[in-house]
């Protein structure tokens, strides 16, 4: 009976040990945002209905001054593991057929440019871009982050933040916003509306009156 009663307070001590432990994981995921839902990524754009919505919450602020920037304030590329770093991993996501060194660097594939549909098969005929640009972010609020927060922006592979993208189409839109510059490609307009309310909106960026516009008319293309 004394041996009964000592593997049933076993039982109890471990069903007590699983207990704990998936509440800690459960606060864990819930705190680290993981447990929230699911943020959009280049595969999964938000939706139209939740980006109006998100739009609406952004504060409407003038554009701030350009005075102390520097892209050496936003760290990047950072290492992403497997010896790539963020600009290698996102041609090695963005890309068809990539295959790469020892180093991670791509050494064949093929790479369609969401910004104007074109396709390339050299790595140096693309750029990673910022859907929303460091210096656009700098004057929409980030000038007062610190600069591990401004890394993490810059890295972003959650949100629709980075793409591979025609080069000189990169460098066309360089720091604009929506009301300045929009992608040559029409059909793209939509999401390119919804990935740059997602990014503005989750980092509690400004937008002016007439980015505001701009986005609002893309939506309706949706």
């Amino acid at each position: 009976m004394a041996t009964r009663t000592r593997q049933m307070t076993t039982a109890q001590r471990l069903l007590l040990l699983i207990t704990l432990f998936a509440v800690v994981l459960a606060v864990f995921w819930f705190v680290s945002g993981k447990g929230a839902a699911l943020q959009p990524t280049p595969s999964n754009p938000a939706s139209a209905v939740d980006a109006r919505q998100q739009l609406d919450e952004l504060t409407v602020a003038p554009r701030g001054s350009m005075d102390g920037y520097d892209r050496k304030k936003y760290p990047h590329w950072d290492n992403q593991g497997n010896n790539c770093n963020t600009r290698e991993f996102v041609l090695k996501r963005d890309g068809k057929d990539v295959k790469t060194g020892s180093d991670c660097a791509p050494t064949s594939g093929s790479w369609t440019s969401i910004y104007d549909g074109e396709t390339w098969t050299k790595p140096d005929d693309v750029d990673i871009d910022h859907m929303v640009p460091l210096a656009q972010s700098w004057v929409s609020g980030a000038k007062s982050w610190t600069d591990e927060k401004r890394r993490q922006f810059a890295n972003d592979l959650t949100r629709p933040q980075l793409f591979a993208v025609t080069d000189n189409v990169n460098q066309e839109k360089s720091d604009k916003a929506p009301d300045q510059w929009k992608p040559p490609l029409v059909s793209f307009w939509c999401t390119y509306a919804t990935d740059w309310i997602t990014v503005k909106h989750y980092y509690g960026l400004t937008i002016t009156t007439a980015e505001k516009t701009a986005l609002s008319d893309m939506l309706g293309r949706c």
